[in-house]
């Protein structure tokens, strides 16, 4: 048992004072520190110094761990044109990014405060790193392929991958399921892994509408995704539509990332089923996607979470300047309240979408827990300053056991 007295903690709904948490792999009382050391009197206490803020570990729900090489690869600014850039350099950026590169990207992720992320696996090479992380990983494996005559084989390959990552039994590891996207997986091997989802009650998340391309495709079978599919897998049009694809996950809860290009009824189904949209806006920036309607989800009650993607379409995979460029990008948002929302959608809002027991500081909770350094005592604005200001992270605890700091 451990005892920890920060100045300040953030909870879900409000910042505590005076007030110390007790806790082993979970949280078991806030309370003030007399308090603690009177129910728990053999606890091991820490006492922070002064400024110090007790939080959330943050949670990167969607990021490409296998694709961490890239630097200056890939061509930015057009969704098509990386695309191609990706094809391109995919070989040199795979043998590029070998365990040790990896790791690098899993441990850059500890440091900036994520304790817990979601690794969308392609290849499976990711495995042995992230099985090796110190976080709480949901190891995403991806199912990809949009032509039947290939069905059999790659959904067995999926399946080996699967079973793979089934093999991990560690605390923390959990392994998972993505459906690559509606253009680029066969319904039938959609409905096939479905099927295991269900049975097994595995999570479920998806790539959907992520750029213009993508809409004109699967509306029309037209526009830059014309060439790209009759030259490279000598497809004429999209296997599926919008709708159709959205309706195998209808009483299945799923993570949707990006939906940048949703329309209307798309979203609606989305609110309807419980879905939740991963909001990338760094990622779709950088791939000239266009801006998330962030009020238009709110208004839709629909629970949209923010990740950093990968590497592939990021420079770094740090939460709070994904945030801190949210936070510029949605500028029709009242600032104050689109932080506070930002700061949930990385804690407690990315847990529920997992169905993780962490992401906030509360009696019961998984102790995960990062401490920051703050300038100076904290006000009602604080929401705006930690996305702002990139405080120190200076101690990180995940299920309880101390991962930085003394």
């Amino acid at each position: 048992m451990q005892i920890i007295v920060p100045n300040y903690i953030l909870t879900p709904n409000k910042l505590l004072s005076n007030m110390s948490v007790a806790f082993d792999k979970t949280i078991k009382k806030i309370a003030p520190l007399n308090e603690l050391k009177e129910e728990f009197p053999d606890a091991e206490i820490t006492i922070l110094k002064e400024n110090s803020l007790l939080m959330p570990g943050l949670i990167n729900a969607h990021v490409h761990v296998e694709f961490s090489a890239n630097k200056t690869n890939l061509s930015y600014g057009d969704f098509i044109s990386w695309l191609y850039s990706v094809i391109e350099n995919r070989e040199e950026l795979i043998d590029g990014c070998k365990n040790d590169c990896m790791v690098k990207a899993i441990d850059s992720m500890l440091e900036s405060g994520i304790t817990t992320f979601g690794a969308i696996s392609s290849h499976g090479m990711d495995l042995e790193a992230c099985q090796n992380a110190p976080q709480n990983v949901v190891f995403f494996n991806e199912l990809i392929g949009s032509q039947a005559t290939m069905a059999d084989a790659l959904f067995g390959d999926f399946l080996a991958r699967l079973d793979a990552s089934k093999s991990v039994k560690r605390e923390g590891f959990y392994p998972a399921v993505a459906i690559h996207s509606p253009y680029s997986v066969h319904p039938v091997l959609i409905k096939k892994a479905l099927g295991i989802v269900k049975n097994e009650k595995l999570k479920l998340t998806a790539h959907f509408m992520e750029s213009k391309a993508e809409r004109e495709w699967l509306d029309n079978s037209d526009g830059d995704f014309k060439d790209f599919f009759k030259n490279l897998l000598n497809q004429n049009s999209a296997i599926s539509d919008s709708h159709e694809f959205l309706e195998y996950f209808d009483g299945q809860k799923t993570l949707l990332t990006h939906a940048v290009k949703a329309e209307d009824k798309e979203l609606n189904n989305i609110s309807s089923n419980g879905h939740t949209v991963i909001h990338c806006p760094i990622s779709n920036r950088l791939l000239g996607n266009g801006a998330l309607d962030l009020a238009k989800l709110d208004k839709l009650n629909i629970n949209w979470i923010t990740a950093t993607d990968g590497l592939s379409s990021n420079y770094k995979l740090d939460l709070f300047e994904e945030m801190k460029i949210a936070l510029f990008m949605h500028t029709d948002m009242p600032l104050l309240e689109l932080a506070k929302k930002l700061i949930n959608s990385v804690t407690k809002g990315a847990a529920l979408a997992l169905g993780l027991n962490t992401g906030e500081i509360s009696q019961g909770k998984n102790a995960d827990m990062i401490v920051l350094d703050l300038d100076n005592e904290p006000n009602d604005e604080l929401a705006i300053h930690l996305i702002l200001h990139r405080y120190n992270v200076s101690k990180i605890y995940i299920n309880g056991k101390l991962k930085k700091g003394i």
